[in-house]
């Protein structure tokens, strides 16, 4: 069964190699800007900023 409301999912990316590591969800209603977070990247093997993508 689907979820009901905001709550979307999302991929971040990390902005240094560019791969798509993290799922996360969030409420589009409230935060309509693009998510940034520094999050460990296993790709690089060190913490980098990780952003939404489409």
């Amino acid at each position: 069964m689907a979820a009901k409301g905001p709550r979307e999912n999302i991929t971040l990316e990390c902005t240094d190699c560019k791969r798509r590591n993290y799922t996360t969800s969030k409420n589009k209603r409230k935060n309509t800007d693009r998510l940034e977070i520094k999050k460990y990247c296993k790709f690089c093997k060190k913490h980098t900023s990780h952003k939404e993508t489409k």
